[in-house]
């Protein structure tokens, strides 16, 4: 069973791994973010098997709510960084299709 100690140590490990997301948003590198995200993901799992049979005392859901907000912060942040990345991946896959079906149609020159 977890302590409330452990559960706001997973909170606090999950900002730590958003602040790097952004970090790794802001620099570009497209991979350690999705390294990131999945480190992400598995604390997610870990509070969601045992954080609902932890009572949490006034102290720590303060800092729990804080942690929280910081998460939200950061992804918000991350999806600014990553929305114009994901527009242009999105352009070249839809050229390299239309591509394609030119060559399909037309073969090549």
């Amino acid at each position: 069973m977890f302590t409330s100690q452990q559960v706001i140590a997973v909170y606090d490990r999950m900002v730590e791994l958003t602040d790097r997301m952004v970090a790794a948003a802001t620099s570009g590198n497209w991979d350690e973010l999705a390294l990131l995200e999945r480190q992400c993901a598995a604390q997610i799992e870990i509070l969601k098997a045992s954080e609902a049979e932890v009572e949490l005392p006034a102290p720590v859901r303060q800092q729990k709510v804080r942690n929280i907000r910081a998460i939200l912060d950061n992804d918000r942040k991350i999806r600014d960084l990553s929305m114009p990345w994901m527009a242009h991946l999105s352009a070249l896959i839809s050229n390299t299709r239309t591509q394609g079906r030119l060559l399909g149609a037309y073969g090549t020159v």
